[in-house]
């Protein structure tokens, strides 16, 4: 089944008001078509009002984190439907640096994924396993765990709005990259884990990205796998020029 690739840029911790502006300026007529593929950016809630007032027609906005409850005395939180108010359509849940630094867990990425479909907020639910996990060969069972989790109690149809990022830990920010073959691989373990959940509709369907320093040199070689649908995207994502270069990765993956 051909499934449409989503680039996903995650700006993380970086850039200010007048950088994020200049950025969706630079890239806005740019992006290919929204309807062959899907050019994602992933900044800073601060900044969130401001780009989804200028994102052009084939540009979407995402948040980088998102609460599970609907409201309440959460300081410094924000619900999926302040998100879905402000017309943002995608939220990166359970990154590893959400998960290593502000205590997030299987548990509550499950409740902010169930959260997030009802809102209608595209979930981007990040997996991935550790240096250690994966030099002593249990990758698998692992991430299979934590796929397993994320989709509890979530129905075939609210599966079908998911997207999962595959991101090996040990290659967020390092510079080392899983060879495309290595990440391959273990998407297409991924996808086995969610075609035992719901069957082959849902696993043929669901796009799985793979982030873990990826760049304009690997990008082709990345995408040029068979289960391989997009990229969550980190550094490579702040420069406009760099971040056209992975969309038009995409757009030859889709062609």
């Amino acid at each position: 089944m051909k499934r449409k690739p989503l680039i996903a840029g995650n700006w993380k911790m970086y850039k200010t008001k007048d950088d994020a502006l200049a950025f969706i300026y630079a890239v806005n007529l740019e992006v290919p078509d929204k309807d062959i593929v899907e050019s994602v950016i992933c900044a800073p809630a601060i900044f969130l009002r401001d780009l989804v007032k200028r994102e052009g027609e084939n540009l979407r906005i995402g948040a980088q984190n998102m609460h599970y409850a609907e409201k309440g005395a959460y300081t410094g939180e924000i619900s999926a439907a302040m998100l879905k108010s402000y017309g943002v359509d995608y939220a990166v849940i359970g990154h590893s640096e959400r998960r290593a630094y502000y205590n997030e867990t299987d548990e509550t990425v499950n409740l902010k994924v169930l959260t997030a479909v009802k809102e209608n907020i595209t979930p981007i639910i990040c997996v991935g396993e550790s240096l250690d996990t994966r030099e002593a060969g249990t990758t698998d069972a692992f991430v299979k765990k934590q796929v397993e989790k994320a989709y509890l109690n979530v129905s075939k149809a609210d599966a079908l709005k998911t997207v999962i990022a595959y991101e090996p830990i040990w290659a967020i920010g390092t510079g080392r990259t899983a060879t495309p073959e290595q990440a391959n691989e273990t998407i297409m373990g991924i996808r086995q884990v969610i075609k035992q959940i719901y069957g082959s509709e849902v696993s043929d369907s669901l796009r799985i990205l793979y982030g873990g320093s990826v760049n304009t040199k690997n990008v082709d070689s990345l995408l040029a796998t068979s289960d391989i649908d997009g990229a969550l995207v980190g550094g490579a994502s702040l420069d406009p020029q760099s971040y056209l270069t992975l969309v038009k990765a995409a757009l030859n993956k889709a062609k």
